[in-house]
C-alpha cells in the first residue's frame, strides 16, 4: 500500500459512500441523469461552508489572498487537512502549500507556459498484391498488431510507473522506430506479421503511459483538452503523411528496395519517429518540480528549467488542491501486487472499460479500410493519398469540439452518445445504397469521410477514466484496463469486414449497426449507472455531522473512490 493507504487503515465509520464521478458539492439537489451541466469536485471538503462560498464568491477555480475559502478546497478545513497531505517522497512535497494564493493572471500564464501511421498509405500503393496477400491477410496482420499490442499494454504501464513515464516513453518511440524501418525489408506474409507484432509489442502502453504523464501537470478539468490535443498531433501526422506518401510513393520503380515505393514510405518515416524519441528523452522532465537538466538527461530543457520556485509552488499547490490523490505515490513508486489487485478489482470503473469494449467498433472498419474502399472505387494511388485528408481534417474538428462541449456543460457520456449517433445514419446509407448509380463513387466517398471523421470522444472518455480514479494506482492500471477494452474493440473490428463480403461490405454494415445501437443503450446505462452511485453517495456524505465525517475519514478503510 502506499503511505496514504497505510494511514486510512482502520475499520470505517458508516461504510462505503461509493464511487467517485463527477462529484456535487455537499448539500445539493440531486441532479436526474438526463439534465446538463453541475459541478466537479474531486474530493468532497468536511465543511460545506466552503463550498458554498466557493460556488457564491467567484466562477474561477483559483483562491486570492482577498478571499480565502474561496476554492473549496478540502485543505482549507484544518481538522481535515491532515487526511490529505502529500507523503513524504512526493516529488512536488517541498513545494505544496496549503495556504499559497495566486491570482486568476497567474495560473493562466503558468498553464500557457506549460501547454507550448503509414500502414494506410502502403496499403495504396499496392503492397498487398507485391507481397502476395489479400485483405483477410490484412485482416489478421491487424488481429496480431492488437492482440500484442493489449498484452503489453499493463506490463508496459507498470514499467513507467517505476521508470517514469519521461525515460520510458522515448524508449519506447525509438524501439517502435527500428522496427518501423525494419517493415522496408518484409518479403512475404510470415515477415509483414512479425513486424505488425513487434510493433503492437512497443506501441502498447504509449497511451496510458501520456495520460499518466500528463496527469502530473494539469486539473482534471484541463486534462480533457490537452488529450484532445494530444490525438489533435496523432491526427495531423496522418495529413502530413498522406502528403509525404504523395511523395514518397512516386519513387516506385526507382532502383533500391525492390523499387516499390511503400518501402521508402516505412524507411522514411521511421527515421523521423527515431529521431523524436530521441529529442524527447532530451525533452521530457520527470515532474512539474523537476524541470531542469541533469547532465544529458533533460538537455533541451535547459540548466534553469522551466518554472521558477514560486511558480513551482503553484503548480503543486493547483493540481493536488484539485485532486489531494495524486500525492499518495511518488512518481517514481512502483505498484505493488497488493495495489495491482485492488485496480483491477475496482468495479466502479467496469462501466467505462465496458464502453471501451465496442464505442469504437462501427467507425474502426471504415477507417482502416478508407484507402482500399477508395482504390476499389476507382480513385488512383496519389490522388486516395490526398482523398483520405478531408476526413482527417473533420476528424480533428469532431475531437476539439465535442471535447470542449463536454467541459462547457459538464457532462460527458451523454456527449460520447454523439459518436454513434453520428455513425449510426452514414451506416445505414452505406447498407441501403444500390451497388451501381450516378455518381456512386463521390457518393460513397463521401459517406465514407463522414464516418471517419466522426466524433472522437477518446479524450473525454480517458479523462473520465482518469479523474474516477481517486488513486495514482487506480489511474496508472485504470487507464491501461480501458485502453486494453479500446485494443480488444480494435481486435474484433478487424474481423468484421471479410474478402468475400468487398468491395462495399454490407454484411459487415449490418454488424456495425447492431453494435452502434448497442452502444447507445452502454452511454446512457453508464449515465444512469454513476448518477445513482453518486446520488447514494452523497445522501450518506451530507447526513453526517462534521465530527462524523472527520472520524470516517480518521479511521476508514475505503480508499481512493471508495472513500
Amino acid at each position: 500500500m502506499s503511505a496514504a493507504d497505510e494511514k486510512l487503515s482502520d475499520p470505517g465509520l458508516l461504510g462505503k459512500p461509493g464511487a467517485i464521478y463527477a462529484i456535487t458539492t455537499s448539500k445539493t439537489t440531486h441532479r436526474p441523469w438526463w439534465k446538463l451541466g453541475g459541478k466537479d469536485i474531486s474530493f468532497a471538503p468536511v465543511d460545506p461552508d466552503s463550498v458554498a462560498t466557493s460556488n457564491t464568491a467567484s466562477t474561477e477555480d483559483i483562491e486570492t489572498s482577498t478571499l480565502h475559502n474561496i476554492h473549496g478546497s478540502v485543505f482549507d478545513d484544518s481538522g481535515a487537512a491532515q487526511f490529505y497531505q502529500p507523503i513524504e517522497k512526493y516529488e512536488g512535497a517541498h513545494r505544496f502549500d496549503p495556504n499559497a494564493t495566486w491570482t486568476a493572471v497567474e495560473e493562466k500564464a503558468l498553464v500557457r507556459t506549460l501547454d507550448r501511421g503509414n500502414i494506410s498509405q502502403a496499403l495504396s500503393d499496392n503492397m498487398l498484391n507485391n507481397l502476395k496477400m489479400n485483405t483477410n491477410d490484412y485482416n489478421n496482420s491487424m488481429t496480431i498488431f492488437y492482440v500484442s499490442f493489449l498484452t503489453a499494454e499493463l506490463p508496459s504501464q507498470l514499467i513507467s510507473k517505476k521508470v517514469g513515464p519521461d525515460n520510458w516513453i522515448p524508449i519506447q518511440m525509438v524501439l517502435w522506430s527500428i522496427v518501423a524501418i525494419c517493415q522496408c525489408l518484409i518479403t512475404g506474409r510470415n515477415t509483414f506479421y512479425i513486424t505488425r507484432f513487434l510493433l503492437g509489442l512497443l506501441e502498447g502502453g504509449f497511451i496510458p503511459d501520456v495520460i499518466l504523464y500528463l496527469s502530473y501537470f494539469y486539473k482534471n478539468k484541463e486534462l480533457p483538452a490537452r488529450l484532445a490535443w494530444f490525438w489533435t498531433s496523432y491526427m495531423s501526422t496522418n495529413i502530413v503523411s498522406s502528403f509525404l506518401a504523395y511523395g514518397i510513393l512516386h519513387l516506385r520503380g526507382h532502383s533500391g528496395l525492390r523499387g516499390e515505393g511503400w518501402r521508402y514510405l516505412f524507411a522514411i518515416e521511421g527515421g523521423l519517429t527515431a529521431l523524436l524519441g530521441i529529442l524527447a528523452w532530451f525533452y521530457l522532465p520527470p515532474s512539474p518540480t523537476q524541470t531542469k537538466s541533469h547532465g544529458l538527461k533533460g538537455y533541451l530543457r535547459g540548466k534553469r528549467g522551466w518554472f521558477t520556485e514560486r511558480e513551482e509552488v503553484i503548480m503543486v499547490t493547483r493540481i493536488l488542491r484539485d485532486d489531494p490523490g495524486k500525492s499518495t505515490m511518488h512518481n517514481r513508486q512502483a505498484i505493488t501486487p497488493g495495489l495491482l489487485w485492488a485496480s483491477l478489482s475496482d468495479y466502479d470503473m467496469w462501466p467505462i472499460y465496458l464502453i471501451g469494449l465496442t464505442w469504437t467498433i462501427p467507425m474502426t472498419p471504415p477507417m482502416n479500410y478508407l484507402t482500399l474502399t477508395l482504390k476499389a472505387l476507382g480513385f488512383s494511388t496519389f490522388n486516395t493519398n490526398l482523398l483520405v485528408i478531408p476526413s482527417s481534417v473533420l476528424f480533428i474538428l469532431q475531437l476539439q469540439f465535442w471535447t470542449c462541449i463536454s467541459e462547457k456543460i459538464n457532462q460527458r457520456f451523454l456527449v460520447g452518445l454523439m459518436s454513434q449517433v453520428w455513425v449510426i445514419p452514414l451506416l445505414i446509407a452505406l447498407e441501403t445504397l444500390p451497388q451501381k448509380f450516378p455518381h456512386s463513387n463521390w457518393v460513397r466517398y463521401a459517406i465514407s469521410s463522414l464516418v471517419v471523421g466522426y466524433p472522437y470522444v477518446q479524450a473525454i472518455l480517458v479523462a473520465i477514466t482518469s479523474r474516477n480514479a481517486g488513486t495514482v494506482r487506480t489511474r496508472t492500471v485504470g487507464s491501461s484496463l480501458y485502453n486494453m477494452a479500446v485494443q480488444t474493440s480494435n481486435i474484433i473490428s478487424t474481423q468484421i469486414y471479410q474478402n468475400k463480403d468487398k468491395p462495399l461490405y454490407y454484411t459487415g454494415n449490418k454488424v456495425l449497426l447492431g453494435l452502434a445501437a448497442y452502444n447507445v443503450c452502454l452511454f446512457i446505462g453508464a449515465k444512469v449507472y454513476y448518477t445513482l452511485k453518486n446520488n447514494q453517495r452523497d445522501r450518506v456524505w451530507d447526513s453526517m455531522t462534521r465530527e462524523q465525517k472527520l472520524n470516517y475519514l480518521a479511521t476508514t478503510k475505503d480508499k481512493g473512490n471508495k472513500r
